[in-house]
């Protein structure tokens, strides 16, 4: 297939485009500037400045079979600024919309959509994952704009016939991953004490091998055409039990201290770290057996395997910010 990707040069656009490469497909990686490293092997790689909804999408989408859209705005933390989800739909939803129009118009057949879990909120019911029949209901800024694309999308393929599957994946993790992941494996490395020993939450994960495989995988499949799909590694951990299989990852101890979960929701509070102290303690489990039964997927790669890929090649200083 000749395929455009969004964002090929990203955490997750690099692998993906790997992949497909690999698989024997034509990949065009469309990328915001001039000097972008570009991703390995592919065909070709074609700059086209900032996504929003002026972006010119002309001479790229001739002669393509599938679009998969990666770029996006991402969720940044303590942003600050006026009118935060004005700058996420720019680019998140009139951007998306203007490139999937352009699409059906040029014949394009399959468009595939990156959205987030935080399409579903911050954290799932107690003992009930996230499945794709349950109402959206997003939090935040980058949250709402990942929701009204997939409406948007939605639109779309009624008006046009455009073939339109969404994946909205939780925390991504694999080789190169930054930002909150990549300071867990960072402190593990260490040997940073962490108060989570008593933590029994539980939290979906995909390792980014496991993601651009279950998006390889819906571009061969007609039945995956006006999906949305739920995407993970299989059952969820507690993070304690992340922090053991990381340090298991490296041949570590872990150090865990065993903190009563109430009393670092009290910290969080008083050090301005609510937020984060909230995701770390709550749940966000997602239930993909949609996936699995409608595309006969299964993971590539074990929770074990995914780790050792990841600390292997995690920077040692990770500050960048990463959330899909």
């Amino acid at each position: 297939m000749r395929i455009l990707v969004t964002g090929a040069n990203g955490f997750v656009g690099r692998h993906l485009t790997a992949l497909l490469v690999d698989q024997g497909h034509w990949v065009t990686a469309a990328v915001r500037r001039e000097g972008a490293a570009p991703p390995t092997s592919i065909a070709e790689m074609r700059v086209v400045g900032d996504i929003g909804p002026d972006t010119d999408w002309d001479g790229l989408l001739e002669g393509v079979d599938a679009v998969i859209h990666l770029a996006a705005r991402v969720h940044v933390m303590r942003e600050t600024g006026p009118a935060p989800l004005s700058r996420f739909r720019q680019v998140n939803v009139l951007g998306t919309e203007r490139l999937a129009r352009a699409a059906a118009r040029t014949g394009v057949r399959h468009l595939v959509y990156l959205s987030s879990v935080k399409v579903h909120g911050e954290t799932s019911p107690s003992g009930a994952p996230f499945t794709e029949a349950m109402a959206p209901a997003p939090e935040d800024a980058y949250g709402i704009s990942k929701w009204e694309a997939e409406r948007a999308l939605a639109e779309i393929a009624a008006e046009t016939g455009l073939g339109v599957t969404v994946f909205r994946p939780p925390l991504v993790y694999g080789p190169g991953v930054r930002a909150n992941f990549g300071r867990l494996v960072e402190a593990v490395r260490r040997g940073v004490p962490l108060p989570f020993g008593a933590v029994q939450n539980r939290r979906s994960l995909v390792y980014v091998g496991n993601l651009a495989d279950a998006v390889a995988t819906s571009l061969l499949r007609a039945d995956a055409i006006g999906q949305t799909f739920l995407v993970s590694d299989g059952p969820p951990l507690s993070t304690a039990e992340l922090v053991r299989s990381i340090a298991r990852a490296m041949h570590r101890k872990p150090r865990l201290l065993s903190i009563p979960p109430a009393l670092l929701r009290v910290t969080g509070a008083l050090t301005g770290k609510r937020a984060e102290i909230g995701r770390l303690l709550g749940d966000l489990a997602v239930d993909d057996s949609l996936l699995r039964s409608r595309l006969a997927w299964q993971p590539a790669y074990g929770l074990e395997e995914g780790l050792a890929a990841t600390v292997r090649k995690t920077p040692a200083r990770s500050r960048g910010v990463h959330r899909i």
